[in-house]
């Protein structure tokens, strides 16, 4: 692998700890600036609002730059922002701030992608997504910890600060390392000079369509029960609240794992079909056990493990679909895809919980999605040409 494509992780994980750090901040910045928690948690919305809306503006507004600039822009607005959002007393400055990196964010991620798949040969496109993606998993096993406990003892605006940062040997590398231009490899054929409405028309195709409904169906299962494991695990299987961040580690060790193994394994092997079929009997075990704290952390640890390697494999299916007839816009609707299901999933539990009475009514929801998204794959696979 290119050392730039573990530059890139490194930025995507600093980007993925920015995503997921509120859940720990919520009370402080509600405390500091004088609103109620629910508008602190509106916060979170704001930011998944941004990754929906922003990739495929960003990546069409940015596909005639350079790859360089585009991605030392991306950093850079999100470097500002972080640090705006450090120093405002103002709650809607900090609202602002926060849809801004999520925009830019997802603009630097749907640039990335398709540079990842540009550089190297089409049998490594899997392993080059999966260096990316694991920069998201690795902020969930380490930065999100760090930064609740760093707001515990600091404050939430040293979280910030932390953020920038973190992104800052990212933003020199990229200035120094990155292609004036994503030259692809020369096995991977591309039209740099494709219109972007061409683009959207390729977009539309029938096996894409199908990658990125599968894509967002599994992600939305996985947050669908990653929204509630905090509460399944005091409430249901009556765990102390200090053994949740140990649950959210295992679940985010077992996410690395799987996209690791997801991109040695490829993603057109028939790995993918026995990990889809494993996903949503993982999750029907898991809402029968769940009352129990061992077999919740060990199905923690395996559906994180199955969800993220399934959901990686399926964006490189997008990429590689998708790359050479919509090479600017592949990646930025691949990444719109994964954050859809991010944000629907939740949503969609909180429905099936209430329905239930019963917080495992979202891990039903999970098992019910992965099941769906099983079968189309199977259809998909039978009624394929030979």
């Amino acid at each position: 692998m290119p050392v730039f494509l573990h530059v890139l992780g490194l930025a995507v994980f600093a980007q993925g700890t920015s995503e997921f750090m509120l859940s720990g901040l919520v009370p402080g910045i509600a405390h500091d600036l004088s609103v109620s928690v629910g508008a602190a948690a509106g916060l979170t919305s704001a930011y998944a609002v941004g990754m929906i809306v922003g990739p495929p503006v960003m990546a069409a507004w940015s596909a005639r730059w350079p790859r360089r600039r585009a991605l030392a822009g991306f950093l850079a607005a999100f470097v500002v922002v972080h640090v705006l959002g450090a120093l405002t007393t103002d709650f809607t400055v900090l609202f602002a701030t926060r849809v801004i990196a999520a925009v830019a964010n997802a603009g630097f991620l749907a640039v990335a992608m398709s540079v990842a798949t540009a550089l190297v040969p089409p049998a490594l496109h899997t392993r080059a997504t999966a260096v990316l993606l694991s920069g998201v998993t690795l902020s969930c096993v380490a930065g999100v910890p760090a930064g609740a406990l760093l707001g515990e003892r600091s404050g939430w605006r040293a979280v910030f600060w932390a953020v920038a940062v973190l992104c800052l040997p990212a933003l020199a590398l990229v200035f120094r390392r990155a292609p004036a231009d994503a030259a692809p490899h020369r096995e991977v054929p591309v039209h740099p000079d494709v219109p972007v409405r061409r683009e959207v028309r390729a977009l539309r195709a029938r096996p894409v369509r199908r990658a990125l409904v599968l894509a967002a169906t599994v992600n939305g299962a996985t947050f669908a029960t990653f929204a509630y494991l905090a509460v399944i695990a005091t409430d249901v299987a009556g765990l102390p609240g200090g053994a949740v961040p140990a649950l959210l580690a295992a679940f985010g060790t077992g996410a690395f794992a799987g996209v690791t193994v997801a991109g040695r394994r490829g993603a057109w092997g028939r790995g993918l079909f026995l990990a889809m079929g494993a996903l949503p009997v993982g999750w029907a075990v898991l809402a029968l056990t769940g009352a129990h704290p061992v077999p919740l952390m060990v199905m923690a640890v395996v559906q994180g493990g199955l969800s993220f390697g399934v959901g990686s494999a399926l964006v490189t299916r997008v990429m590689r679909t998708a790359s050479s007839d919509a090479p600017s816009l592949s990646g930025a609707f691949a990444t719109v895809a994964l954050n859809v299901g991010a944000f629907a999933g939740p949503l969609a539990a909180e429905v099936a919980a209430g329905a239930l009475g019963d917080y495992r009514g979202a891990v039903w929801l999970s098992a019910a999605l992965s099941a769906t998204a099983a079968a189309v794959l199977a259809v998909s696979r039978a009624t394929a040409p030979a």
